[in-house]
């Protein structure tokens, strides 16, 4: 048998493993701000990957998930000194479902479909990967050295998990990050990056009855300001405001002391997010209601991911290789964020949503299509054995 055959002859076999470690990642606590759950889905990867000798270390995480690394030996590297060898099988641990979840409703399947929380964002993803590693491992073949990356704070930006994924990616032969499939089967090739703010407003305290012209409403303040923000839209050029959290206030009967506001931007090409931040800070900087103060901090932030002539190779190659595990693949755009933005701008050829297929993501009705299991895991190990074959 070829190498190719023979490890996706092996993913074949596995399907039964691959769900019984998605289970036990699915019924174990994990959201973003949960570190010992998030490190216990590492704990998990790690045991895994050991047990197919794959040898693994730990970037620790001060507040969020440890990141956990995994090495596969493959053939020769593409090119010497600086030039790039690394291909990185990306994903991400943490969910965005509080502690006690997976209790609450534990991983099930019912008519061909999985549920439970983070099922398909992106646990499934992650299991996938490990697995794919572990082939390679088993039968080796690939062209390069492989790299499994397992990170634990996407889900509010990856304020620690960035910096790991930044110094992969200056080492990434190419990059394949296993978020869900869409749910038409296709993967992602493009994406908007995201900046999300909150906004702190200080006015003043008084009986708004007995005292009005003492007080200064922070609220008022803050209405002024979110009318502003949203007037940023642009829907011709991808560019959406949107104010989705808000509180602020003493009592009805009290000009508001104090307010904050979160701000989510999405946009498409770079050169927009300089501009419409810089218009964010002239709102923030005005005071609408004299006597205010206002301050801006950048909670989170994402890059886009725009296609290049590379990764649009990749994309052929998958696009083939899927073929070959029949399925039926095209490359589509998504307003969704995700980490896959971090490799593409250090110009690592990326592409996302090569996971599992899945849908209704951060929601109770999440669910994973279990019969695309197996063979998205083919289609990713044809694909890398064929990545010199696209010139990657």
């Amino acid at each position: 048998m070829t190498t190719e055959a023979q490890i996706t002859a092996w993913l074949a076999s596995q399907k039964a493993a691959m769900l019984a470690e998605l289970e036990e990642m699915v019924n174990t606590d994990g959201g973003s701000y949960d570190k010992p759950g998030v490190d216990r889905t590492g704990a998990q990867v790690r045991r895994f990957l050991e047990s197919h000798g794959i040898r693994t270390e730990i970037v620790p995480g001060t507040k969020h998930g440890d990141c956990i690394r995994g090495f596969v030996e493959g053939g020769h590297a593409i090119g010497t000194g600086n030039q790039r060898s690394n291909i990185v099988l990306m994903g991400h641990r943490d969910t965005v479902f509080p502690q006690g979840e997976p209790e609450r409703r534990p991983f099930r399947i019912e008519g061909g479909l999985a549920y439970g929380p983070g099922v398909a964002d992106m646990k499934a993803g992650i299991v996938m990967n490990m697995f794919v590693l572990a082939a390679f491992a088993k039968f080796g073949g690939a062209p390069g050295p492989l790299v499994g990356l397992f990170t634990g704070d996407e889900e509010i930006g990856s304020p620690e998990g960035r910096p790991v994924i930044e110094a992969e990616a200056r080492n990434a032969r190419v990059v394949l990050n296993s978020e869900p499939g869409r749910v038409s089967g296709n993967v992602v090739k493009a994406r908007k990056g995201g900046v999300f703010s909150v906004v702190d407003i200080e006015g003043k305290a008084a009986h708004s009855g007995g005292n009005f012209e003492a007080g200064i409403s922070a609220i008022g303040e803050a209405a002024n300001k979110i009318v502003a923000i949203h007037a940023l839209t642009d829907l011709a050029r991808g560019i959406t405001l949107n104010v989705g959290l808000i509180q602020g206030g003493q009592s009805v009967n009290t000009t508001a002391p104090a307010c904050q506001f979160q701000i989510d931007l999405r946009y498409i090409e770079p050169a927009d997010r300089d501009e419409v931040m810089g218009a964010i800070h002239e709102i923030v900087a005005r005071s609408y209601v004299p006597g205010t103060k206002a301050r801006l901090a950048i909670k989170g932030e994402f890059l886009p991911l725009n296609p290049t002539p590379e990764s649009t190779r990749l994309f052929s190659i998958y696009q083939a290789s899927a073929a070959d595990s029949g399925l039926k693949v095209e490359a589509e755009f998504t307003g969704g964020c995700a980490d896959s933005g971090f490799t593409a701008a250090l110009g690592a050829p990326t592409l996302c949503g090569v996971g599992p297929v899945g849908g209704k993501a951060h929601s109770p009705e999440e669910y994973l299509e279990v019969e695309t299991v197996v063979p998205r895991a083919q289609a990713m190990a044809r694909a890398i054995l064929r990545l010199e074959q696209a010139g990657l």
